[in-house]
């Protein structure tokens, strides 16, 4: 049997993913088992629905929470904190420049005592 059969059986049986969900069950070890026996009915009746399966969320359901005016707060705040960032970058850069060169030229020569 080959891994698009198994995906074609598991879709005329979603009860299956919430014995996965449960880690009751792998989906390697139902594919092991529809290996075996394929769509034998006998096989697949200990895996009956359960009761508390979670229906799949669609993107409206999503967007049923979706709070426009929360992700512009965080999109400025976020902006906000590059710009920080941005800043402090800038100002460390012109502190090493500045800081590191010495204003006079010291000769290769010459060192601490001399």
């Amino acid at each position: 049997m080959s891994k698009e059969q198994f995906k074609e059986f598991v879709k005329t049986k979603p009860e299956l993913a919430s014995y996965v969900t449960s880690n009751e069950m792998t989906w390697q070890q139902f594919y092991e088992l529809y290996d075996l026996y394929g769509d034998n009915e006998e096989i697949w009746r200990k895996y009956p629905p359960k009761d508390n399966i979670k229906p799949t969320k669609k993107i409206s359901d999503y967007m049923e929470k979706f709070d426009p005016d929360s992700l512009q707060k965080h999109i400025e705040n976020a902006q906000k904190a590059l710009d920080i960032f941005s800043e402090l970058a800038t100002k460390t850069k012109e502190n090493i420049n500045t800081n590191i060169k010495p204003e006079i030229a010291r000769p290769l020569t010459k060192f601490f005592g001399d």
